[in-house]
């Protein structure tokens, strides 16, 4: 019987999608210089200018990048870190002025790219987060049903409470 050989495994120097990751997350968090300073920036402040679309954006490229290395091995506690690097510079990001701000200093991406490079380097990149992924997703989808569904009662309780109490006495 033939002995088959398994090829080594990807590492982020060898494997183009990775090398592409690096490449989307510089391009996202530190493409740009500021003329004269060593300041560094990215797209993802930038597009964070833009109301609701430009964080949703920058939300979905890091969760593209996310998934790219959820398949090349990370482990559920790596992934879990990059699933809170993303959190917070969604949350924090989305908050007006002071969100702007915050995205030209917290680099998720490149945090992220950092924890996978650290991951590879101690050899523990054969396992497969899938499940912890899944269960945190679960959960996001939860707190998200919560909050509509909250929103939802709250301007039904509104709107009957302006219904019963009509502005100006006229009532309909």
């Amino acid at each position: 019987m033939p002995v088959s050989v398994s090829p080594p495994p990807a590492t982020i120097a060898t494997d183009a999608r990775l090398r592409w990751v690096e490449h989307v997350a510089r391009l996202m968090d530190s493409q740009f210089r500021l003329p004269g300073t060593r300041f560094r920036f990215g797209l993802d402040p930038l597009l964070g200018l833009i109301p609701i679309v430009g964080d949703l954006s920058s939300t979905a490229v890091s969760v593209a990048l996310l998934l790219t290395m959820l398949r090349h091995g990370a482990s559920g506690a790596v992934v879990v870190r990059m699933v809170l690097n993303i959190l917070i510079d969604t949350v924090i990001g989305g908050i007006p002025i002071i969100g702007n701000v915050f995205d030209f200093a917290y680099k998720s991406n490149e945090r992220n790219v950092a924890l996978l490079r650290r991951h590879y380097a101690e050899g523990r990149h054969s396992g497969s987060g899938k499940g912890l992924v899944a269960i945190v997703l679960v959960v996001m989808l939860a707190v998200v049903g919560l909050v509509a569904w909250g929103s939802v009662a709250l301007l039904h309780a509104a709107w009957q409470y302006v219904e019963m109490h009509p502005i100006g006495g006229v009532t309909h």
